[in-house]
């Protein structure tokens, strides 16, 4: 496991994050990251849903639009009140996930798209308690943060555009964890999930961190929008990010999402 380390600690970073964004309208892009991967969990099997790390609501506010029974929980109190506050009917919870306040057996399905890379020590805790909530043959669909060149060079530049003050004032904050293919599988195989499927994703592909790759309409960052259609790319941006995935997809994704099942039996 490689760390990330910042200048914020990870709760403050998050909550900066989601008070500087709108509640997230519905996300309504079915072939890319996240909603791919949860239509691959939850689409054809009925029963009640956990979105575990909610954040701003896109995949929450998808699923609810459709009538599916979802709640959603988040560990920033503010995401949640905003989610509240753009739709009375969503249901939510401020909770951690090392401590779910759930009944054993209470979902059928979990997402957690982008919350165990959040943890600094815990991750075994985090899938027993994912387990737990689940129902015998339950399914879980979550991401996790790839160690590769991708993400080593993302960091790289992310403490390059630092300002020079904070490079030089020597704090360092846990920001997230970075796990290998093998180290995803491995740790949800030790906490007795079957491990179905393993994709290496693109969530925001290395190209879109570069205007002039960006697709039109998104050559200036908008998150919210982003988040809602996918980080889009040009149409050479498209070809070259194509290319890497296509020839070197454990090195120039970004995250790793895996499908597991808590085994029918236990």
């Amino acid at each position: 496991m490689r760390i990330t380390y910042r200048q914020a600690s990870n709760k403050d970073y998050w909550t900066r994050r989601w008070a500087a964004v709108e509640a997230d309208d519905a996300s309504e892009n079915p072939d890319g990251y996240p909603l791919k991967y949860a239509r691959i969990t939850v689409e054809d099997e009925p029963g009640r849903v956990l979105e575990a790390g909610c954040g701003a609501g896109r995949v929450l506010r998808a699923y609810h639009d459709r009538g599916r029974d979802i709640v959603g929980m988040d560990f920033v109190e503010s995401a949640c009140a905003k989610l509240k506050r753009a739709d009375q009917t969503l249901r939510l919870s401020v909770a951690d996930i090392l401590r779910l306040p759930f009944q054993s057996g209470a979902f059928r399905h979990v997402l957690a798209f982008g919350l165990y890379h959040n943890l600094e020590t815990g991750l075994d805790q985090a899938l027993a308690e994912t387990r737990r909530v689940l129902q015998p043959g339950g399914r879980v669909c979550a991401s996790f943060r790839a160690d590769n060149f991708q993400t080593r060079l993302t960091d790289w530049l992310a403490a390059a555009r630092a300002p020079s003050g904070s490079r030089t004032s020597g704090t360092r904050c846990f920001h997230k964890a970075n796990l290998t293919r093998q180290e995803f599988t491995t740790a949800f195989e030790r906490a007795g999930f079957a491990v179905e499927s393993l994709f290496p994703v693109e969530n925001m592909p290395i190209f879109y961190k570069f205007a002039m790759f960006r697709a039109q309409g998104h050559k200036v960052f908008d998150e919210n929008m982003a988040r809602r259609e996918g980080y889009r790319l040009s149409r050479l941006g498209q070809i070259l990010q194509d290319a890497l995935m296509r020839f070197f997809p454990d090195q120039f994704c970004n995250i790793y999402v895996i499908v597991a099942r808590k085994p029918a039996g236990a």
